[in-house]
This record gives structure tokens, sequence and C-alpha cells, in this order.
């Protein structure tokens, strides 16, 4: 196709043939012709393939819990590469998958929905992982700011779960009010009951104790925000999974911060 000359390059032309360029001096500066610039016809322009639009890609769509699939697996698979416990991929989008996606969410600080969106998928891709303060030894790390339980090697974070610690709301127990506070500090591990422990304030599943009666403990509800009496809450399968691979023996160090 023959380029078809600008307006301003055919003014430019125009003036070529004219003698020049203008004067600096405008009021002495006489054109004594002016040509007319040739017409020139523009072809009609024909339809091409390659200058059709491209159509928008498709977004992802949004997973949630009850989805299952390809996709699905996929964010598994990723999820446990980061260190994000999730029990076995299989594809479907059950609650142990959640709980992930929520630690996930609390350690990029977006929006904790359980869900997987655009900005769930963009920490996904870019690997956002939680960092540890512990240098040496097993110590079980538990952010009240991020709402995180993970569990460090030699400073290395191996696991990270979705925890619920104490809401900091007052409650009433024996005529008497408390203030449900998970206190910050170095403990360690201290006793253990391997079964439901019926207490005053709850049930708790399989609870390994580290400060006086606060403990962490597997519960039926682990939503993404503070609302414990002072435990850190884990999920059931969690809790199974920390007492199936020894994660939490009598002794060891837990930091809360």
């Amino acid at each position: 196709m023959r380029k078809v000359p600008t307006f301003t390059a055919m003014m430019a032309t125009a003036l070529v043939l004219a003698g020049g360029c203008d004067s600096p001096d405008r009021t002495t500066s006489r054109v004594t012709a002016s040509p007319v610039p040739p017409k020139v016809s523009t072809p009609a322009s024909e339809p091409s393939a390659t200058s059709q639009p491209a159509e928008p890609e498709e977004e992802p769509r949004k997973l949630k819990r009850g989805d299952k699939g390809d996709e699905v697996l996929a964010v598994q698979r990723r999820l446990t590469e980061l260190g994000y416990w999730n029990g076995e991929a299989d594809g479907r989008f059950g609650g142990t998958t959640q709980q992930a996606v929520y630690a996930l969410q609390k350690a990029a600080g977006i929006s904790r929905d359980g869900t997987v969106g655009p900005k769930t998928r963009r920490a996904l891709d870019e690997g956002v992982r939680p960092r540890a303060r512990s240098g040496s030894g097993r110590v079980v790390e538990i952010s009240l700011r991020r709402q995180l339980l993970m569990v460090v090697d030699d400073g290395r974070i191996t696991q990270v779960f979705n925890t619920s610690t104490g809401s900091n709301e007052n409650y009433e127990q024996e005529g008497k009010t408390f203030l449900a506070d998970t206190p910050t500090g170095r403990f360690r591990v201290g006793r253990q009951i391997d079964g439901w422990r019926d207490a005053p304030l709850g049930l708790l599943w399989r609870p390994k104790y580290f400060n006086g009666g606060i403990a962490v403990h597997g519960a039926n509800s682990v939503p993404p925000y503070p609302a414990s009496h002072g435990c850190a809450r884990v999920s059931i399968a969690a809790m199974n999974w920390m007492w199936g691979h020894d994660a939490l023996p009598l002794k060891t160090r837990v930091w809360v911060y």
C-alpha cells in the first residue's frame, strides 16, 4: 500500500517549491507564487485478517470452596510448594484449601475472603511467603498481627497455617470479667492431651499447652481473624498433621509476637 503524505509533509513540500522557508522578517518577505499541492487519492482500505482487533483474553474464573478441577489442583500444588499447609492436592476446593488460601492472603496483606481471585493469583505467582524471626532449631512462631502460625526449622519456614488467636474482647466466666488476649513472649510446650479437652470455655482438639491454659489446638471454626479466648486455633486437619508429624513435641519453643 502506497504511503499517503501527511498534511504537514504536504505543506513542507509546498514551501520548498515556493523558494524556501519564511524569512526571519515576515514584514519584508514576499511570496510571488503559491503552488497548489497536488491532489493525492487515498486508496480505499481493504479488510485484512491481520488488522482485525484481537479478542480480549478471558479472565480466569474466581475459585472458591466447592469448586473442583485442574485449576484447583494447580492452586493446591502451588500453595504446597510455597509452604502453606494444604493437605493432599486432590483438585477439590474444600475447607483445608480455604484455610491455606486464608494464610496466603494474610501473608500478602490482601483481603481475607478465602477465594482465589486476581490478587490471590498474583500472590501465588510472586511466591509470597512470610518471614521467620527465629534462626536456629525448631520454633513454632505465632504472628498476632498476621494471624499466622509457622513451623520454623533453623530459620526456614517449613509450614504455614491460618490461625485465630485471642479476640481481645472481654468475656464473663464465673461472675468475673476477663480479656480474651494471647500474651506475647517466648514459651515452651509443657503439656498435651491427645483427644478432645472439654474446657470451661469450649472444646479443644488435641491441645498443646505452652502458656498456662493457652494452647495450640484444633477447632471446628478457624476464621481469618482473632476470635478465640486466647488460644491459637488451627483446623482439625492441621492439628492432626501436627501430631502425626511430631511438629510440636513437648518442650518445643513457641514464640508469640
